[in-house]
């Protein structure tokens, strides 16, 4: 029996204490609730533990938006199936060099998205940790592009960028069209020229959190290798 072979591919920005994520959200505190020197007197001697404290707003390094987020009776956290998060089929697009910021419907042409997490590579991510990340020139998906993608069903749909939707439009169309059918969205992924053009499988599950629409996720892909 052959065993297929993977690699595995992580899609995920660290989280670091105080890092910026999106402008204007303060970063994560990131403390000790228990110390190792404090520790030492609850144990035997010799042994110790470390108990971390994390204080951060839900929309902090790479997450994932439900719609509990965007409509109030959305689906939250912990009522969008895991199923929607874990072991997709997955399928990546870069938008070519030199494209209009607004990602319009005809990066897609040729794909079979249904069902299958859909992955926008703009390489955006190259920004990260810099001013310019926040830059309003940033990549996003156009409303035709949205309307292309609902119409097909796909089960989340993720971009390496600041934001999905144009920052300056306030009505937010792709948070708006995607999270209203149902489509899960992960913002600020990083590395996804990796896994363009490849077969592979998709993970980025949220923990489960009542009343709460967005929370980060460990997202990484599982690419089929020959060999």
């Amino acid at each position: 029996m052959t065993t297929a072979k993977r690699d595995l591919v992580d899609l995920s920005h660290v989280v670091r204490q105080g890092m910026t994520t999106y402008p204007g959200l303060p970063g994560p505190v990131i403390e000790d609730h228990m110390s190792r020197v404090d520790s030492r007197d609850r144990y035997s001697p010799g042994t110790e533990f470390q108990i971390g404290r994390i204080t951060l707003v839900a929309n902090t390094g790479t997450y994932a938006d439900v719609p509990f987020h965007r409509f109030e009776g959305g689906a939250d956290l912990s009522q969008v199936p895991l199923s929607r998060f874990a072991d997709l089929e997955g399928v990546a697009v870069s938008v070519p060099a030199g494209s209009p910021s607004g990602v319009g419907p005809e990066v897609f042409d040729g794909l079979e998205v249904t069902d299958r997490a859909v992955l926008v590579h703009t390489g955006w991510d190259r920004h990260w940790a810099t001013p310019s990340y926040g830059d309003p020139a940033h990549p996003f998906l156009t409303e035709a592009a949205v309307a292309w993608l609902v119409a097909r069903r796909p089960a989340l749909v993720g971009i390496d960028s600041v934001n999905i939707d144009d920052m300056a439009d306030l009505a937010r169309p792709a948070h708006t069209g995607l999270l209203a059918a149902g489509i899960p969205v992960v913002e600020h992924m990083t590395g996804l020229g990796q896994v363009v053009g490849q077969d592979f499988r998709f993970h980025a599950a949220p923990i489960p959190v009542a009343d709460m629409g967005t929370f980060p996720v460990r997202a990484y892909a599982l690419v089929d290798r020959e060999g």
